[in-house]
Parts: structure tokens; sequence; C-alpha cells
């Protein structure tokens, strides 16, 4: 995988001038996964794209699109693993993903490079709030090991979870968290929360409603990831939760760093300082119309289709979301990143995805069929 070590070898994380190397990398891919995954070659087969196919830049988007529900619902592998992770499963199934060492290894150099740019590398110890699940032996899902490594961004003085693992599940500990808070308003160090949105939001919440707010020491942060999963109806809006989180914490929006992802497309998307999940160097973005699934232009709402080739053990060199999103202009941020950003703007309900995961599996059914 000569190509992808080139592309995770790029210095700027953010470089507009990545096409060629980005797109040698995903037909490197794209041909591994055909020869190696039979299920795969399969659904290439039958959507009639090949290794011919594949001339520039501009035909990523014929790649195999296959949706997130495919995974949830067939575990597909092209190469032993050296580790796997999973979903969260809050629909009742999950995706097991394998990662080989090269994805891993890419992976690391990725995280480093982007969490430097986003000045969350430090030599300074903190107090880590992680706002999601405490590691369990029982727990492999993506989220879980996400949260944990990034409280590797600084040294760890001590890490406090609000879910914690109790006969056989999980339950909050919010009364605990808050507990904890109290003792450190006096800190000689900073504090760094990671974890879900939602329980970050709601732990600000019930401080609030009992009047207790918190100066946490400067450096402090808020790190967010993983989405509102279950509480999408709960969510707030942004300027909302920064208002609180000032409110609560004195901590101001530019430490508050919110990150985007998916187990089937482990790149690391990291909002930039005004808030914006610009595309790294390593992905790329594809906008399809919800009915017609053919690409649309920047500024057009469509469903989200996110392509990397960092992962050669799993065929997610292309993969179908059920988010629905923008891709704006990376000249109209602001910030100074080139790159085009991505808006998540929503989502949509599982039953719209069942023509296009129904296509894949009908190919895989067709495939297994056949070889009997």
């Amino acid at each position: 995988m000569k190509h992808r070590r080139r592309l995770f070898s790029v210095r700027n994380p953010y470089d507009a001038q990545s096409d060629d190397i980005f797109f040698n990398a995903a037909k490197e891919n794209f041909i591994y996964q055909y020869k190696h995954c039979r299920e795969y070659r399969k659904i290439a087969d039958g959507l009639s794209v090949n290794e011919g196919t594949l001339r520039s830049i501009d035909d990523l988007p014929q790649l195999p699109c296959l949706p997130t529900l495919l995974f949830k619902r067939h575990h597909l592998r092209t190469a032993p693993a050296l580790i796997k992770a999973t979903s969260s499963g809050t629909s009742g199934n999950f995706s097991e993903i394998g990662f080989d060492i090269g994805g891993l290894l890419g992976a690391l150099v990725m995280s480093c490079k982007i969490m430097h740019r986003r000045r969350l590398l430090s030599p300074i110890p903190c107090h880590y709030i992680v706002m999601g699940y405490k590691p369990h032996h029982s727990n492999r899902t993506a989220v879980t090991k996400t949260a944990f490594g990034a409280t590797l961004f600084a040294p760890a003085i001590r890490r406090r979870y609000i879910l914690q693992y109790k006969n056989g599940s999980y339950s909050t500990d919010f009364e605990g968290i808050i507990a904890a808070l109290k003792k450190l308003d006096n800190s000689l160090f900073p504090v760094r929360f990671m974890g879900f949105p939602s329980y970050t939001f709601f732990l600000m919440k019930r401080m609030d409603e009992q009047g207790i707010h918190i100066k946490l020491r400067k450096g402090s942060k808020i790190m967010l990831g993983g989405g509102w999963k279950q509480f999408y109806a709960e969510q707030v809006d942004k300027d909302s939760f920064y208002q609180l989180a000032e409110k609560v914490f004195g901590v101001h929006d530019k430490d508050i760093v919110e990150f985007f992802g998916a187990v089937e497309h482990p790149i690391l998307y990291c909002d930039c300082p005004n808030h914006h999940f610009h595309v790294p160097a390593y992905s790329r973005v594809v906008i399809r119309d919800i009915d017609t699934l053919h690409p649309v232009p920047e500024e057009t709402v469509g469903l989200v289709n996110l392509i990397t080739p960092m992962v050669s053990a799993t065929p997610i060199l292309s993969i179908m979301t059920d988010d629905l999103g923008v891709l704006h202009s990376g000249s109209k941020c602001g910030c100074g990143i080139r790159t085009p950003y991505l808006e998540i703007i929503g989502r949509v309900a599982p039953t719209e995805l069942k023509t296009c995961a129904a296509g894949a599996a009908e190919l895989l059914k067709t495939s297994q069929e056949a070889d009997k």
C-alpha cells in the first residue's frame, strides 16, 4: 500500500493539492478490495465497476458506495484484522470493522497532525471528565476507544466517566461527576471534557438548575464527539450550547472542539476555530441526491458519501451514511483552511436507505447462491 503511505505522509492535513495522491491511494485500495474480498468483487461487478473505470479523481463517485446499513447486517472481511471496533448499535444492529496495521498507523499519524493543528496536544497535565463509556472488556465500540484516545492528547491526572459499568450494564453517574467537578474548582490544572454532546449538555443544564457554576482553570477544553444518538430530539443549537458552557464552566466557544466520524469511516473530522468540519486530505466527501444517488453540486443538500483508502482489512473505501449534509467551499469559512467543509444538517430515517442497502445486499445474495 505504497500510495496509502504517501497519502498519510502529506505534511499538511488539509492540503488542498492532494488530489493525485488521494486518487492513487483510492485506486490502490479498490484493486486490493476487488482481488481479496469476494463480496466486494461481486458488488463491483454488479455495478460494472473495475480498475479501468477509475481514471482520475473525478471518477471516485463511481466507486461501489456501500451503505452503513449493509455493514450492520453483513460483517464483510478482506484480510485478517489486527483489532476490531463496532458501532454503538443504538438501533439494535451494529457494524464490526476490522483494522489492519497500516490503517492503524495512518490513523495515528492523521490524529497527531490534526490535533497539533487544532492545538489540542499539550504537555500540561489535566483532569479528564469523559462524558461517555468507561472502558470494559465487553465494550468494543469505536466511540469508547476514540474517547479514551482523546485523553492521550495531554497527560491525564485522572479520568472520570459519566457512564459506569455495573451489574452487566451501563448507567449514568451525573452526581458523581458533579461532586468531582466541585473538588476541581480550585485545581491548579485544567479540565478537559470528552464525549457525547448530549450528556455534556445534560450535565451543564443540571448544574445550572442547581445553581452550581464552576470557573475552570485557563486552558480547559470541552471536546465533543459521538453525536446526540438517541437524544436527537433534545439536541440544542451550537450557540445555546456555547452560552451554557460559558455560564457554567467559564469555557468560551474557542475552547470547545467538536469531532465527527463513523466506525465505517474512521477519519478524524475536527472542527476549525470557526466550528466547521473541513475535509482532511485523507478523505473525500460526495453529496448525493436522496432519490437518484447522483452527485450534486456544492451548496446542495443530500446524502453524505464518505471516501477514504485508510483501511485495507475491511471494504470501507466508499460508504454511504444516513446523514444529510451540505458541502461548502472552504473559501467561505475564513479560517484559512482551503479544503471544502461539511455541514451535517440531519439524518434520514433508516427506511429511506433500504433501497440502497437492499441493492447491495441483493448482489451479495445472488453471489452466494451462485457459489452453491
